[in-house]
């Protein structure tokens, strides 16, 4: 693959493969550590800058008063009897579109999770079957939408026999409005260059948004839903808890599955809940929040995160590891943004480089407990898994920290030096800066899976997944904060970027930047279909994707307006769902 993307309209100049450490090395090299001394870090000399961020919404007290009583064991025994009914209601489903209809509930209802072979059996026999059998448009399009999710094949041919000559669709299925929104919700699995799929969603969406005032009030609800946001895009956690209202309140057929989600979603929560009073309790011990009060102090928010980024319960210790390291990392990133001077972040920097205790000694007195949490949290992660698989990440785990500190101090230096680089120069660091790479590296080893060499190969040479992730997450980030990061004083984001470029106007900037999220998508759908990762990870890395654009959506979810972030961490973690058994 050449390092430059020259055939997409969208996209010019932005490098497909990942940068190597070598590249930071010449243009953001530290001066080389001497006494401490020797560099003034006086704080009572150096101008600080704050971005004003609220305390903490949270109250340790409230975190540490959430219960829930599913999980008690007689919730486990109902919840084991509705999975063995719902496995036999899969297993004796034959029919192609009955199939395909029940794992596209079991998906959207967030208990795939447990039927993880029988779902696979079933697909095979419906890829096996051929994928132009469906004659509605609304059969191929969920056949191909699910076979696409689950790595299959299946070429977008599948839709020519909806078409004319001329390459559009017959006009009758502009009239099929479950058809359409079908089509819509496949469209979305597209990679670059299927021009049918690019069609089909211009198509989908104008039919649809004419159909939408004819229609019943609940496909009409689904509609507006999809339209919003497609289902590909969407934070499973967060859509399993929305179906499940949608699915209870208009199909009663499938009573088993909704009755398995409820009660799986609430057992599932008590677990959430137990974990968030865990990584709470370990934070104020950490006890960074009070010593380091220019930074934000998120806990429950960056559980949210890796909550949405794996939200099973078999990865309870990535949830905890992910929160931890996102906690960890927003101090690191509140330091070199707003707080700390240039020669102090060029301390830092070093002594991350160096990784050795003794640089501890070099810095700033605020600095050294920040080094020292990080230095201790990257350790007991590489201990666990040398302990339990035999192999020494620690060399993979400080790269990507050293990685990530150097990309903070290139941003840095750019506003200290008031530089605005231009768009692609400013995401050839940015996708780094954003903590993708870094997060789903510690994501890969805390899962808890057996390591091989073959597949650790990705994070030593770069993953082509994880890098168009990072870059997707970097985007959504910019579009909900650049805003309040432009009003605080910051290096320009994307869309700034974009705008001192081209001259252009802030519309057509976002604009644009919302173009180059849709391309990265299609890229990602592109590594799903030919990298041979475990189906759970590569979940897990379009989920960091997923729940960025779900916490960004509305704004700065995170640093200045938490509103709709405070919303869905009461709706996902503190208040259950009704359940229909007593």
């Amino acid at each position: 693959m050449s390092l430059i993307i020259q055939s997409l309209p969208h996209w010019s100049r932005i490098p497909t493969r990942p940068p190597q450490l070598s590249q930071f090395q010449n243009s953001s090299r530290p001066k080389p550590l001497t006494q401490a001394g020797q560099v003034q870090c006086n704080a009572l000399q150096i101008a600080r800058r704050s971005a004003n961020y609220h305390p903490s919404i949270w109250d340790p007290q409230y975190i540490e008063s959430l219960t829930s009583p599913y999980g008690d064991e007689c919730f486990g025994t109902r919840l084991e009897e509705l999975k063995f009914e719902a496995k036999r209601l899969l297993e004796a489903t034959i029919e192609p579109l009955s199939l395909l209809e029940l794992v596209d509930s079991i998906q959207r209802l967030g208990v795939a999770y447990h039927f993880e072979d029988e779902i696979k059996e079933g697909l095979n026999g419906v890829y096996g079957v051929g994928a132009h059998t469906a004659d509605d448009l609304y059969t191929a399009a969920l056949q191909f939408r699910l076979l696409r999710r689950h790595g299959y094949g299946v070429a977008p041919d599948i839709f020519n026999k909806f078409l004319e000559k001329e390459r559009t669709f017959k006009a009758c299925t502009s009239l099929d409005a479950k058809g359409l929104l079908s089509l819509y919700e496949a469209s979305h699995t597209m990679i670059h260059g299927e021009e049918v799929l690019e069609d089909a969603k211009e198509f989908s969406v104008k039919h649809l948004n004419c159909l939408m005032g004819n229609l019943q009030s609940n496909l009409r609800e689904q509609v507006q839903h999809a339209l919003e946001m497609p289902l590909h895009w969407r934070m499973p956690r967060l859509e399993a808890k929305h179906y499940m209202d949608v699915n209870g309140r208009s199909d009663e057929r499938n009573m088993v599955l909704l009755e398995l989600a409820r009660l799986d979603f609430n057992f599932v929560q008590s677990k959430h809940q137990e974990e968030l009073k865990e990584v709470s309790r370990w934070w104020r011990d950490l006890g960074l929040a009070k010593k380091l009060e220019f930074s934000r102090d998120r806990l429950v928010e960056n559980y949210l995160w890796a909550l949405g980024i794996a939200p099973e319960p078999k990865f309870s210790n990535c949830r905890k590891g992910l929160t931890k390291l996102i906690s960890i990392l927003t101090v690191i990133d509140d330091i070199y943004d707003v707080y700390g001077s240039l020669d102090e972040l060029e301390l830092f920097t070093e002594a991350v480089k160096r990784w050795d205790i003794e640089a501890l000694e070099t810095l700033p007195e605020y600095m050294k407990i920040c080094y020292l949490a990080l230095f201790n949290f990257v350790h007991e992660v590489s201990y666990d898994t040398l302990k339990d698989y035999g192999w020494n990440i620690l060399p993979f785990l400080k790269e990507e920290w050293e990685r990530l500190c150097m990309s903070y101090l290139a941003e840095a230096k750019w506003f200290g030096n008031g530089s605005k680089p231009a768009l692609d120069e400013y995401l050839r660091n940015g996708w780094i800066s954003v903590g993708g790479p870094v997060a789903m590296v510690h994501a890969y080893f805390l899962q808890g899976r057996p390591i091989k060499k073959d597949s650790i190969n990705f994070l030593d040479h770069g993953s082509e997944l994880i890098y168009w992730s990072s870059v997707a997450t970097r985007l959504n980030d910019d579009l909900g904060t650049s805003k309040a990061e432009m009003k605080r004083g910051d290096v320009p984001k994307a869309v700034e970027c974009r705008m001192i470029q081209t001259g252009g106007s802030h519309e057509d900037a976002r604009e644009h930047i919302e173009g180059l999220v849709r391309d990265c998508w299609k890229e990602m759908n592109d590594e799903c279909l030919k990298c041979s990762l475990p189906y759970s990870y590569v979940e897990t890395v379009l989920n960091m994707v997923r729940t960025a654009q779900c916490i960004y959506q509305h704004g700065d979810g995170i640093g200045t307006s938490i509103g709709v972030t405070q919303d869905r961490v009461i709706s996902l973690i503190c208040e259950p769902v009704p359940s229909q058994w007593p």
